[in-house]
Order: C-alpha cells, then sequence, then structure tokens
C-alpha cells in the first residue's frame, strides 16, 4: 500500500497509540473528581496543556482542548460573533475556506450578520490590501485559513496580522489545521487571536484538537455544562486523548526539523512527474507547504481514476475529505480561475515524512499508467 492521502488523516504514531491506551487504562479518573485518581488525571490534563504550550511557544492558559477541527472553527467563530455582536455584525473571510468555517458563516449571515467572502488570485492567495479596503467599522473578526487543504497554498498570516495588529477591536482567527507542524507559526508575531488544530492532520487521533486563544480573550461557549476548561468548553475532559496529542505534536515538529528538506525533494519529484504527462496541470503554487500537490488530469472522471488506483494499492484524493462524497467540484480552484471541466477533474496527493522516494517512483509510474488506459478506454 502506498497512502498519499495524509491531508485527509494521518496514520497515528504507535507511540501516540501506546500512550493512549496507556491513560485510559491506568488514569481513567474524572479530573473534576477531588480523590486521587481524579487528581492524577488532573495532574496528567496539566502536564499535557503545559506541553504543548510550550511547543506553541504560548501560555498554558491558551490552549483548550477540543473534539478537533471543526469543534475548533465553530468554538471560535461563533464565540466571537455570540459575545461581540454588539460591537458589530461584519466578519472578513475568503473564497476557499473549508467547510467548517464557510457553513458557520452561512448561520451567521442567517443570525443577521454580514458576511464579506474575499476573493483569490490564480495561485490561491488573498491580497492583503483587499482585507484593508473591506474593514468597515462594526467589522469585529477576519478569519482566513493559514495553508489551504487542498491546494497547499500558504497565506501571508504575518502581514495579515501586522494588519490587523493596527485595529484593536478586530480579532484574527487562522484555521491552522494544515499548517501546524508542517509550516512555521509564530503566534505572536503573527498577532493571531484563535488558531484551531486537529490531531489526527499530525499524527494523533482522531476527535482530539487544540483551539489557541490569546489570554484575556473572551469567548461565548458553545455548550453550558460544568465550565470544564475554564467555562470555555464543558464536559469531562478526555485526558487520554489530551496526553496523545500532545506527544503527535512534540513528534510533527521533530519530524519537521529532521525531515522537512526530503518532504520537499519529494514534492519536486511529483511536480516534474505530473508536468511531464500529457493532459495534467498542477494547481499548487510554488509558495505551498510540499507535502501537498493538486493536479488535473484533463477528461478522467475523479471517481474512476481514485478507484483505479486503489485496486493497484495506491490512495489519494479528490476535493478535500470532507466534500469528497459528494461529488461537488472544488470551490477553490473554481475560485483561482480554473475552468469548470478542469476542476471536476482534481485529485490531490498529500505527502507524511515516513513516505519515501522509492514508493513515490512507483506511485507516479502507475499513475501514468493509469491515466493513459482510462483514456485509451474511453476514447474507443
Amino acid at each position: 500500500m502506498i497512502y498519499l492521502d495524509n491531508s485527509a488523516t494521518t496514520k497515528p504514531f504507535p507511540e501516540v497509540i501506546e500512550s493512549y491506551t496507556a491513560v485510559a487504562a491506568n488514569y481513567f479518573g474524572n479530573p473534576s473528581s477531588i480523590h486521587r485518581l481524579g487528581m492524577e488525571a488532573e495532574k496528567l490534563l496539566m502536564q499535557a496543556r503545559a506541553q504543548i504550550a510550550a511547543l506553541l511557544e504560548v501560555k498554558p492558559s491558551e490552549i483548550y482542548f477540543t473534539s478537533g477541527g471543526t469543534e475548533g472553527n465553530n468554538m471560535a467563530l461563533k464565540g466571537v460573533s455570540s459575545l461581540y455582536k454588539t460591537r458589530g455584525k461584519h466578519i472578513i473571510t475568503t473564497r476557499i475556506e473549508h467547510d467548517s468555517i464557510k457553513r458557520v458563516m452561512e448561520q451567521l449571515e442567517q443570525d443577521g450578520f454580514t458576511i464579506t467572502y474575499l476573493p483569490v488570485d490564480e495561485q490561491g492567495f488573498v491580497a492583503v490590501d483587499d482585507i484593508k479596503k473591506h474593514i468597515q467599522n462594526d467589522t469585529i473578526l477576519v478569519s482566513i485559513m493559514h495553508v489551504n487543504n487542498e491546494t497547499g497554498a500558504i497565506q501571508n498570516i504575518a502581514e495579515i496580522g501586522e494588519l490587523l495588529n493596527h485595529y484593536p477591536k478586530i480579532l484574527f482567527h487562522v484555521d491552522g489545521v494544515q499548517a501546524i507542524g508542517k509550516t512555521p507559526l509564530s503566534f505572536k508575531d503573527h498577532h493571531i487571536d484563535l488558531y484551531t488544530m486537529s490531531a489526527h492532520k499530525f499524527h494523533g487521533l482522531k476527535g482530539n484538537g487544540i483551539l489557541y486563544a490569546k489570554e484575556g480573550l473572551l469567548l461565548s461557549p458553545l455548550l453550558a455544562g460544568g465550565g470544564q476548561e475554564r467555562n470555555m468548553r464543558s464536559g469531562t475532559e478526555n485526558v487520554a486523548g489530551a496526553v496523545s496529542t500532545a506527544k503527535a505534536l512534540r513528534m510533527q515538529m521533530e519530524n519537521y526539523k529532521m525531515h522537512f528538506s526530503k518532504i520537499q525533494e519529494l514534492n519536486k519529484f511529483i511536480r516534474k512527474q505530473l508536468e511531464g504527462m500529457d493532459g495534467t496541470m498542477v494547481h499548487s503554487p510554488v509558495h505551498s507547504v510540499p507535502h501537498i500537490i493538486n493536479f488535473s488530469a484533463e477528461g478522467i472522471k475523479a471517481e474512476v481514476l481514485i478507484h483505479a488506483l486503489e485496486e493497484k494499492g495506491i490512495f489519494i484524493s479528490t476535493t478535500s475529505a470532507c466534500s469528497s462524497k459528494t461529488n461537488t467540484v472544488s470551490k477553490t480552484l473554481l475560485a483561482m480561475g480554473v475552468p469548470e471541466h478542469i476542476a471536476e477533474s482534481s485529485f490531490r496527493i498529500s505527502l507524511a515524512y515516513e513516505n519515501n522516494k522509492k514508493e513515490l517512483e512507483e506511485a507516479m509510474t502507475v499513475l501514468k499508467e493509469t491515466i493513459h488506459w482510462l483514456r485509451g478506454v474511453m476514447n474507443k
């Protein structure tokens, strides 16, 4: 098996699974309980929070555990809009955000908020000047994804943060699900107020995530209950999930330091192979994370190629995993000006540090042969 769908989900590190199992089996107490078992669980939770904070160079009080990217995005957007709606009801985002942003924006529109959806250029980048141009007196939030989940384009978070630093009443939220552990990040230098992360994108376990919220920032909680996570997320904490997430993030960041150049070389190899195939077009810009390569194979039905490759033990994807089953054309590529008939034949190869040159050589050979064969079948 050659797994090249790591942006949909990554294979958990064995050490992460071991840590989860050990904590779940031996430290099963409720962190809110005042007896020894509860206090042991609470200590582990605090340690996991402190470890993540140290890795991200922030304060433990700025780290909140969630169930993943979707919940983190909902907590940020709905938490801000509910608490600050008396200040204003205008939000700025882009046309290429993940559905966990887009759908929330649609809900907020129904609640009377005005949403500005900024366009992107042909490379998939939003212009910082566009953000500045659309800021209004009642703008309370700007939400921009760090790395696009389909093309890998890296938005200029640092410059956007610098702009918004001159508007202290506007909060800056960043969807960092595809970025964390894969591209440099500084919450302080980039003036970020809220940042969303998901463990299963960096070899952690599904159902676990992190929301960074700058110290002093208040949010209206989504859930009412026992007041866990400092009244931000009620519900008994997933201690084993938090511990395993901390371990996964540490290991991912170590891999980034040791193997980033390797992923860059693999990216160059794949690009060269794709650009040499007839009727293929690479959509990922040069300024993108190296682990994501988006391309089109003109005239090839997406689901047909996906299943043909699967039969040969190679796994890639079409659009984002959350949208792939709906057979919708990539809104990101359409926003970039890619013609619909090209966008509907788009695919995503996404790498992890465990991928190697040998398996990619095999994958590219099989991909080229399969595309050639499918075109022959269609032209009969």
